[in-house]
């Protein structure tokens, strides 16, 4: 066979993904569905008035228990990374996971108390923890290939997203016809399928995920040599070279923090500064009526999904092309700069739409400014999987895609106090103070590429 029928047919194979992709990555759609709607939910829910079935606190108050809520769900994944490591086989941790998040939502069904909510932010933050990375981690032992791994992690990024867009497209229309309590009701049943879908396909499945993550060892055809020889004894300690490439993790989390802090605080001005609704102060200085369509703020959550979808494949198709040159393709420390300058960039937008409108700002502005928090999150952080996947000891890596989300939790601790000091009624202040957030994000990811030279040599483990 000619060299280039060889590599037609390399190629055709590492584009095919087994079955067990697809149960692992519309696992993640259906809880996805579930998790932002009630993200969304839960920070206007808590702020509308009891009269119209919220809890009638303030908009300060809501952003702070939604952000506890999401920052929970985003720190217990590394407690149930080491116990899939070491303890329980990450298969049933999934499962355990979906059942436990199903039934947190069912006691928001019934709340009618922050009492209630805590319990439900209490059981989905363990299941989530359960659940989040190790899914990940099993689907990322059923390829051989660590090449094909940034691609088939984007991918399964559009399948999350496609849970985001379908959970605040669609799922929350349903309150005003069915009200917000029994709309968690509706987040609950899917996580019920979900566990069922999984549970029912295990098969799929293979071995992969049968054994603790330090148990079930793998090994890449293209890995490199020097990280395979740490592999060899379960128990073998680790070396220079790994320790290097976990210092690597550690430092690309930790930047991620201040993209994620920016990320999430960007929905705070786009919901009270910008949006509208009934029941929540929202201040109303943008345009969101389309001929005589006034458009759901929740619809803002969607560009966001609708953007990640659109870009997941062609992203995932670019990082495999790039892989391919002799220079080989961005680090990640690179493209995580990236995405902090992106991020930073659509607070420019953000400013400017305030400005250029006078308080009557387009919606195609709102749609700019979730196009560039979206391409800014597509350059990276679908890839922190895939990057911990090839970069960490077998007998840590459910540990490690466990810490991949703390920089969320970082982040979603942060950003409600950013919001309470930006928090404004006054356009100058507004424009000065986020004005400042944007050339610090911005900067700092400026900074962080111009480094990353050397910070490229820990990937290598050398």
């Amino acid at each position: 066979m000619e060299d280039s029928e060889v590599k037609k047919t390399e190629t055709v194979n590492k584009s095919k993904k087994p079955f067990g992709f697809y149960v692992c990555s519309l696992g993640l759609t259906f809880e996805r569905i579930s998790f932002y709607a009630v993200k969304y939910m839960l920070a206007i829910w808590i702020a509308t008035q009891a009269g119209k079935g919220g809890l009638g606190m303030t908009d300060v108050q809501a952003a702070s228990m939604a952000s506890m809520f999401i920052a929970l769900t985003y720190i217990t994944p590394v407690f149930g990374g080491y116990i899939a490591d070491y303890w329980i086989n990450p298969k049933l941790c999934v499962a355990s996971g979906m059942i436990l998040m199903a039934i947190g939502y069912l006691f928001t069904w019934q709340a009618h108390s922050i009492g209630m909510v805590w319990i439900m932010i209490i059981l989905v933050s363990i299941g989530t923890g359960l659940f989040k990375g190790n899914l990940s981690g099993i689907n990322g032992l059923l390829f051989d290939d660590e090449e094909a791994l940034n691609e088939a992690f984007t991918v399964q990024y559009t399948f999350a997203n496609l849970g985001s867009f379908i959970g605040t497209t669609f799922i929350v229309l349903l309150i005003p016809v069915i009200g917000f309590n029994n709309v968690f009701l509706v987040c609950s049943l899917f996580l019920f399928f979900d566990a069922f879908w999984f549970i029912f396909n295990r098969k799929a499945l293979g071995d992969a995920g049968s054994k603790p993550f330090k148990v079930d060892q793998r090994k890449f055809k293209s890995v490199a040599s020097a990280k395979n020889k740490t592999e060899d004894g379960k128990n073998a300690p680790l070396t220079t070279g790994d320790k290097k490439r976990i210092t690597a993790i550690i430092l690309v989390t930790l930047f991620s923090v201040v993209f994620w802090m920016a990320w999430y605080l960007a929905y705070m001005p786009v919901y009270y500064y910008f949006g509208h609704g009934d029941g929540v102060a929202f201040l109303n200085r943008a345009n969101w009526v389309l001929e005589s369509f006034k458009i759901p703020t929740s619809w803002f959550d969607s560009v966001n999904a609708i953007v990640c979808i659109a870009m997941g494949p062609i992203i995932g198709k670019l990082w495999t092309k790039l892989a391919e040159r002799p220079k080989g393709d961005l680090s990640m420390f690179k493209k995580t700069a990236l995405g902090m300058i992106f991020m930073g960039m659509s607070y420019v937008v953000m400013i400017l739409a305030d400005f250029l409108g006078h308080g009557n700002a387009s919606i195609l502005w709102i749609v700019l400014v979730g196009v560039f928090m979206s391409i800014g999150e597509m350059v990276f952080s679908p890839l922190g999987n895939s990057f911990i996947t090839k970069m960490a000891p077998s007998k840590m890596m459910g540990l490690l895609l466990g810490f991949w989300p703390i920089a969320i939790f970082f982040a979603t601790l942060i950003y409600p106090k950013v919001y309470q000091i930006l928090r404004t009624t006054d356009p100058t202040r507004f424009q000065i103070g986020y004005g400042i957030l944007a050339l610090i994000v911005i900067g700092l990811g400026l900074a962080l590429y111009i480094s990353s030279k050397s910070l490229d040599k820990l990937e290598s483990g050398k």
